[in-house]
């Protein structure tokens, strides 16, 4: 077997000029269709998104990150992919000088993931770093998380999915566990369970909170979108590894994504000074639309996306992610929350739903969901190993 060989793409302008870099990003993108031709659960990112993470002028996160891709190829065959990632803010923060590795794909051959984090951890003992970590993103927005448990089960837009002789790899190149996260699958009841009825009927009557849906407007022109994401940014502080998002980053965020969720899908709670204390974002699946549009938009992938967000032609729904002022927690919030979704999930047809990847050690988080009978699925891990 031929020697192989891990390539920098030099990328950061718009268009990846330079003959080789295009090609080269052309591999990084396409080289999951190879690795899972046959794999019904794989979940494709857009392209167009991976191309953007590389762009200077278009991801802000450049402001305060170090980006490197890489491409490994075997007899010029693309056989592996990697990105190592530099979140300075994150590492001020905690105090740590990791380098992140995120997209991470290969072929079985120890000898493709050994190069693909030997390049990594290279890139970051230049840049003064002694641990690699990951999968990790750019923020806490962003997929982590290698799959440990469950491949069975399809894969969604906001998560990881890997095939399963990834862990087995970089525990053999001597990764260890850092954290594990979980994500909960609920059938949805036809009716409020009555723990969350009451909790939610005190917050509203004693508190004076309620549950309000932003429009648009609310969101573009009325500043509720960047209320929304300082919420996130007050809320997530203490979560592993998180980096607040800047303002910058908050604008990119809005102009790509919430604009397409129906806004019923997102409650926002608020008190009696109409201060955002709460927000849970939620939609359908978009999973098979993913995967009908085959990382492309043009010229039909809009189409199932466009299906499923609009008339919610799935039977499931995704809730991307719930926070809540550090100062409201415990006071009836996520109750709101339930009080609100359970009645519009059973309207738009939702059989059952899957959260976000959520910490297997915050178990005030966890524990909220006992009324509904959840069932904790997709353990999934970040590895941790000294360059």
């Amino acid at each position: 077997m031929g020697k192989i060989d891990v390539v920098k793409i030099r990328c950061g302008n718009e268009k990846l000029r330079g003959g080789a870099s295009a090609g080269m990003m052309d591999d990084f993108i396409r080289l999951p269709y190879h690795i899972y031709k046959d794999c019904p659960q794989y979940v494709p990112d857009l392209e167009n998104d991976i191309c953007n993470l590389f762009n200077q002028k278009k991801n802000p996160a450049y402001e305060f990150s170090q980006i490197q891709p890489f491409v490994a190829y075997r007899d010029k065959v693309a056989v592996g992919r990697i990105v190592g990632i530099i979140n300075h803010k994150a590492n001020e923060k905690w105090q740590k000088r990791n380098v992140r590795f995120s997209m991470i794909e290969f072929i079985d051959d120890p000898s493709v993931s050994k190069a693909l984090i030997e390049a990594v951890s290279q890139w970051g003992l230049s840049q003064g770093m002694d641990t690699i970590h990951g999968p990790l993103g750019i923020t806490d927005f962003d997929k982590e998380g290698m799959l440990v448990e469950d491949f069975h089960l399809t894969g969604s837009m906001n998560t990881i999915y890997n095939p399963e002789y990834y862990p087995r790899h970089l525990e053999a190149l001597g990764f260890e566990k850092e954290v594990d996260w979980l994500q909960v699958r609920i059938n949805i009841p036809k009716e409020v369970p009555a723990r969350y009825a009451r909790t939610a009927q005190y917050a509203r009557e004693q508190i004076g909170l309620r549950v309000v849906k932003l429009t648009n407007d609310d969101i573009y022109r009325r500043g509720y979108g960047q209320k929304v994401f300082n919420l996130l940014n007050e809320a997530y502080q203490p979560i592993f590894g998180f980096s607040e998002l800047s303002p910058a980053q908050i604008d990119d965020f809005l102009d790509k994504y919430l604009r397409l969720i129906d806004k019923q899908l997102i409650p926002v709670v608020v008190n009696a000074e109409q201060e955002v204390v709460g927000v849970a974002i939620t939609m359908g699946c978009l999973s098979h639309a993913m995967q009908k549009a085959k990382g492309r938009l043009w010229p039909f992938g809009w189409w199932p996306l466009l299906k499923t967000l609009k008339w919610h032609s799935e039977d499931n729904a995704e809730m991307l992610l719930v926070a809540v002022r550090p100062d409201y927690q415990g006071l009836g919030v996520n109750a709101l929350f339930f009080d609100d979704l359970i009645p519009i999930f059973n309207k738009f047809g939702f059989r059952w739903a899957e959260t976000g990847p959520q910490l297997e050690d915050n178990v005030r988080e966890l524990s909220q969901w006992k009324p509904l009978k959840p069932e904790f699925v997709k353990r999934r891990r970040c590895y941790t190993k000294k360059i």
